[in-house]
């Protein structure tokens, strides 16, 4: 898979910010951290997220494909005072071998080929816990909303409520499509992008 991101991530500033995605609150509303709950965060980029959640009580487990981006999200939770672990993997070939609580992804399942889908998400939720939960984001396309203006070579095709199919035996709690403008290039675009918020039971 071609990373672009190895180089944006070289430069000091944070290319998605150090505000978290709004979706990390839907985690904190629906698991909060009343008691150790082990998060993943999947394609975790600078690390704004992974930070928020290990600041908020969280035992966050973190990985990317981007070495930038994982020197920066250690970098980032040494300067807010906070332990995870973080490591590079690629999503494609990275499968879990150990449970998590919470499963969290945004801006990232868009790269998973259609041909790979069912065994990940198989994957996924056999290593969650019973009453654990996965929030997760993917970008879908729309015949109205330009390519982003990235133009990666691996951003795989997603259709709308694709998503919502490898969820049928889960509670879904929330499910969403939404199309929001974005600035992450210094280009404006927008996004359509799907949301769920699924738990195990």
């Amino acid at each position: 898979m071609d990373n672009i991101y190895d180089k944006i991530y070289q430069e000091k500033k944070y290319y998605w910010g150090l505000k978290p995605s709004q979706t990390c609150f839907k985690v904190l509303e629906s698991m909060p951290p009343i008691k150790p709950l082990k998060l993943l965060d999947i394609g975790c980029g600078e690390g704004r997220n992974a930070v928020f959640f290990a600041k908020n009580g969280y035992d966050v487990t973190a990985f990317d494909l981007a070495e930038a981006g994982i020197d920066k999200t250690a970098k980032l939770a040494e300067e807010n005072g906070v332990k995870l672990n973080v490591f590079k993997a690629d999503i494609n070939n990275y499968r879990l071998t150990e449970e998590f609580d919470i499963l969290f992804s945004t801006g990232v399942l868009h790269y998973i080929p259609q041909e790979i889908r069912q065994e990940i998400f198989l994957n996924y939720k056999d290593h969650t816990t019973k009453n654990g939960s996965h929030m997760f984001s993917v970008f879908v396309q729309k015949p109205f909303i330009a390519p982003a203006p990235e133009k990666e070579k691996s951003a795989q095709k997603w259709i709308s409520g694709e998503l919502f199919t490898y969820y049928h035996d889960w509670r879904i709690d929330y499910c969403t499509e939404e199309i929001f403008d974005c600035m992450s290039s210094g280009i404006p675009h927008q996004h359509a992008t799907n949301r769920i918020l699924a738990k195990k039971v």
